[in-house]
C-alpha cells in the first residue's frame, strides 16, 4: 500500500476529458435506526425483476463484517433488525460524507474550503430532519456540544482539501448503489462513496474515512470494504479496478491499492464460503456471541449472554416468496468508520481474505 500525504497536484480525469455523469440509481436499504439513510433515501435497486427472482441471500460490506466480528451482532443488525442509538462520532461520519458529496455539485472553480465548510449547517439541518435521531444527540445538557462537534467535522473536511483537490476531479458517480448477483444467487451490494473513470475507462473507487488510518496490521481488512466494491464492479463492467483509494480525513493520508482479477476471485470465494456459515447458522438458528474489546461500544450488551444477558426469540422463518431470514441486508443510518465498534484504527474486523495488502498505487489522479 502507498500512503501519500502531500496535496493533490496530478491533472484529473476530468482535466483529460473524461465524461461526468449523473448520480446512478442506489438502493432502499433500512437503515439500524429504523429508517432509510438519509443520504440514500430515494434509490432503488438497480436490477432487473429477472435478476432478483435469482437472489437467495444478499451481502454488503458491513453486514459480511458484522458476521466476522460477532455472529451474534449480524443477527441483531440483520435478521432481528434492532434498533441502535447513533454516536456523535458515526453522525459526525455521516454529515461529512453528505457536505462531501454536495460539494462535487458545485462546479469546480467553487469547490474551495470555504465552500464546503459553509455547507455544513444547512447539510446538518436537512440529516436531522430525515434521521430525527441523530438531532436527539444535541438536546438537554448535550446541546452546549454541538458547536464544538459541528467545528470538529469542519476540521475533517480541512483534511479532506490537504488529501485532493476537488476543482481537479470530475467524478463518475457519487454514493451510488452497485450491486450483482453472483452464479451462486449471492447477492452482493453496497454503496460506494465515489467512483472515478478515467477517459481510457481505468476506475478508482474512492472511500472516506472520518476515523484515523489504521496500523500496518490491519491493512488489509480496512481494505476490505474496497475489494468488495471492486468485485462487484468487475463482474458488472468487466473491469478491474486500477485502484482503490482510501483517504483518512482525521489523519490527511491517501491510500491507494492496486487488485488484480486472481485476487478478486480468491475474494468472491472466500465471500462464497462466509455466505455459507450465515446460512448455516441461520438454518441451526445459532449466531453465538464472539467477544472483544470491540463489546465496549456495542449497543446489545443488555441482550448478549457474554454480559449475563439472553436474546430474543428467533424471528420467525419468512413468509413464502419473500427472502429468507439471512437474506435481509441493510446499510447504517449513520456512518461507523469512526467509531470502534464497527471499524475503528486498529479495529476493523477480519475481511474475507485474510492476506496481506500488498503494494501498487494507480495513477488515476487526485491525491499525489
Amino acid at each position: 500500500m502507498t500512503v501519500d500525504t502531500s496535496p493533490a497536484g496530478v491533472p484529473s480525469p476530468r482535466d483529460a476529458g473524461a465524461r461526468s455523469e449523473a448520480d446512478g440509481p442506489g438502493g432502499e436499504g433500512s437503515g439500524e435506526l429504523g429508517s432509510q439513510h438519509p443520504l440514500r433515501r430515494h434509490r432503488s435497486s438497480t436490477l432487473s425483476a429477472a435478476e432478483l427472482a435469482d437472489v437467495r441471500g444478499s451481502l454488503s460490506p458491513s453486514r459480511a463484517a458484522d458476521f466476522k466480528t460477532c455472529p451474534l451482532l449480524y443477527r441483531y443488525r440483520t435478521i432481528d433488525r434492532l434498533p441502535e442509538i447513533p454516536s456523535t462520532d458515526q453522525v459526525r461520519g455521516t454529515l461529512v460524507h453528505a457536505v462531501l458529496e454536495k460539494l462535487y455539485e458545485l462546479p469546480a472553480a467553487q469547490r474551495t474550503p470555504a465552500a464546503a465548510t459553509a455547507m455544513l449547517q444547512p447539510e446538518w439541518q436537512r440529516l436531522a430532519e430525515a434521521e430525527p435521531a441523530m438531532a436527539e444527540l444535541f438536546t438537554g445538557d448535550a446541546a452546549a456540544d454541538f458547536d464544538g462537534w459541528l467545528a470538529s467535522a469542519g476540521e475533517l473536511l480541512d483534511g479532506y482539501f490537504m488529501v485532493e483537490d476537488p476543482q481537479r476531479l470530475e467524478p463518475a458517480d457519487r454514493e451510488s448503489l452497485i450491486e450483482v448477483v453472483l452464479d451462486t444467487g449471492l447477492r452482493l451490494r453496497g454503496f460506494v462513496d465515489r467512483l472515478d473513470v478515467s477517459p481510457a475507462g481505468d476506475i478508482r473507487v474512492v472511500d472516506y474515512k472520518t476515523g484515523g488510518s489504521p496500523r500496518e496490521a490491519f491493512e488489509a481488512r480496512a481494505l476490505f470494504q474496497l475489494k468488495f466494491y471492486a468485485l462487484v464492479l468487475w463482474r458488472t463492467r468487466g473491469v478491474v479496478p486500477r485502484s482503490l483509494r482510501l483517504l483518512y480525513l482525521k489523519d490527511r493520508e491517501a491510500c491507494d491499492y492496486s487488485p488484480d482479477a486472481d485476487e478478486l476471485a480468491r475474494f468472491e470465494r472466500n465471500l462464497g464460503a462466509l455466505w455459507a456459515a450465515i446460512e448455516r447458522a441461520t438454518a441451526a438458528k445459532e449466531f453465538p456471541p464472539k467477544r472483544s474489546r470491540l463489546c465496549d461500544w456495542c449497543s446489545h450488551q443488555s441482550r448478549c449472554p457474554e454480559f449475563g444477558g439472553t436474546p430474543p426469540p428467533f424471528p420467525a422463518p419468512a413468509e413464502p416468496g419473500t427472502e429468507p431470514a439471512a437474506a435481509p441486508d441493510t446499510e447504517p443510518a449513520a456512518r461507523s468508520d469512526a467509531e470502534p465498534a464497527a471499524g475503528a484504527p486498529g479495529s476493523e474486523p477480519a475481511g474475507a481474505d485474510a492476506e496481506p495488502a500488498g503494494a501498487g498505487a494507480a495513477d488515476l489522479g487526485g491525491a499525489g
